[in-house]
């Protein structure tokens, strides 16, 4: 089986190619464009292998995304490549509807051509799987509600509005012209990897710096936490057993408001990075409050009880050991993040050959 990664050099992306090649003996094309998300760094040297293959192309190029589906013949779609950070779809919503619209698009369409010219059996065997969020849902009133896979769409930023209309277009495409495809809505991820202008990274790499950890607002915003491993095992049995034209919620079951995910980082660091920078007595010291974001979401949470009763998928980590894993990571591939902060993971990163070598 050949599965074609789009966003394979990002954070969640890259997860769901380590589990393949770590996991099983699939094929694997990684197609990615390499913006600043993107890092093949995070795609260990050690896994690579002829089961895998690297196309630096942008999924707004329909030429190159035409040429690809041609030469490589993937038998699984998996739609992952995407514009993601709140923050700077606020600032440049433009190259939020570029990639996660036009581009979604352009992917759809290539897709139902190359599937259309299939032989019956591979046709009846080919999937689509476009990765969405549960920030196209907009946020929960109350404590106790959750998002099922059939709650009201009503995105509250740029991301959340592009992604919801890539979710519109993909199930336009099953409904119109019988393409297969699925879809499933995760909520926030951490883990290994992670681009360090998220939440958790952020706060990690400004507390070993002994830097202000700043907190939107009165920080009590509660999200789902999800281990990006995690995630990547499921994306991947949804890819490969879900069935047609469902949608798939996945969460952590880990509701936490930001303030205490930030709590439980700095108590995590006490115990794992003792030696604290100069002049920082406890790492909780270093949080301060800062003015809250345009249109911040105030609950999100998962109800992923359907992907359990009909895949048998769970979370293997809870937040506590997801978290203390988070943070050793961190401390034991400093090398890694130093790179990226740096800039230097992108200086190369277009040498790449074929097969990521």
């Amino acid at each position: 089986m050949k599965i074609l990664v789009t966003g394979g050099a990002g954070f969640i992306g890259s997860a769901v190619i380590r589990h393949i090649l770590s996991d099983t003996d699939y094929q694997v094309v990684n197609l990615d464009s390499l913006t600043y998300a993107g890092n093949l760094d995070s795609i260990p040297a050690t896994l690579l292998s002829s089961q895998y293959v690297f196309e630096c192309v942008d999924i707004c190029n329909r030429e190159d995304v035409d040429r690809v589906f041609q030469q490589h013949q993937p038998d699984i779609v998996m739609h992952l490549a995407a514009e993601s950070h709140v923050d700077r779809s606020i600032e440049n919503p433009n190259c939020f509807v570029e990639t996660n619209i036009i581009g979604t698009y352009n992917l759809l369409e290539s897709a139902r051509v190359y599937w259309l010219s299939l032989a019956d059996e591979k046709k009846a065997s080919f999937r689509f799987h476009h990765i969405s969020t549960d920030e196209v849902f907009g946020d929960l009133a109350g404590k106790d509600g959750l998002f099922v896979e059939t709650t009201a769409y009503d995105p509250s930023s740029p991301y959340s509005a592009t992604k919801a209309s890539a979710d519109h277009l993909v199930r336009a495409w099953l409904r119109t012209y019988g393409l297969p495809t699925l879809i499933t809505n995760c909520s926030n991820n951490y883990g290994p990897y992670h681009f360090p202008e998220k939440l958790i990274p952020h706060m990690i790499l400004n507390a070993l710096n002994g830097q202000a950890l700043p907190i939107y607002g009165d920080g009590l915003q509660v999200r789902d936490w999800l281990y990006v491993d995690d995630h990547a095992r499921a994306l991947v049995l949804v890819a490969i057993k879900g069935q047609i034209g469902e949608s798939y919620n996945i969460g952590g079951h880990n509701e936490k408001r930001n303030i205490d995910v930030v709590n439980t980082l700095c108590d995590a660091l006490e115990t794992l990075a003792p030696d604290k920078p100069d002049g920082i007595g406890h790492y909780r010291d270093l949080i301060t409050f800062v003015s809250d974001r345009p249109g911040h979401d105030l609950r999100y949470a998962i109800d992923a009880s359907k992907i359990q009763r009909e895949l048998g998928w769970q979370p293997e980590e809870t937040f506590e050991t997801g978290i203390n894993k988070t943070v050793q990571w961190y401390l034991d591939n400093t090398r890694w993040w130093q790179r990226v902060l740096s800039g230097d993971y992108q200086l190369t990163r277009r040498g790449e050959n074929a097969n990521g070598q």
